[in-house]
């Protein structure tokens, strides 16, 4: 199994940016495809951005395209999520997870392994 932890949230002004990690250990990423998710209270977790085993293609909800951007360092065991021109209804926590299914998918349920969230709140 892979263990995935996540880092860099925190409290940011609106327009602001923040770097989130997710470090992962026990197993290589390199098999995986990674993802992005967020969820705020009482809310359904939804997807935010998601990236191939190798990297060469990303996906992203319509919501933070253009703003968000999705990158993975296979020798590092690390993926990223940088945040920018962030906005108030950004504020949710964030999970890093990780799919053992080679097609790269907006759904939750095809992700095996998750972190336990960090979280991102943004200020007006």
């Amino acid at each position: 199994q892979v263990q995935l932890v996540e880092s860099g949230g925190g409290l940011v002004q609106a327009g602001g940016s923040l770097r989130l990690s997710c470090a992962a250990s026990g197993r290589s990423i390199s098999p995986y495809v990674m993802g992005w998710f967020r969820q705020a209270p009482v809310k359904e977790r939804e997807f935010v951005a998601g990236i191939t085993r190798s990297g060469g293609t990303t996906l992203y909800a319509d919501s933070v395209k253009g703003r968000f951007t999705i990158s993975r360092d296979n020798a590092k065991n690390t993926v990223y999520l940088q945040m920018n021109s962030l906005k108030p209804e950004d504020t949710r926590v964030y999970y890093c997870a990780a799919g053992e299914n080679w097609v790269l998918s907006r759904r939750d349920s095809e992700y095996n392994y998750w972190g336990q969230g960090t979280q991102v709140t943004v200020s007006s």
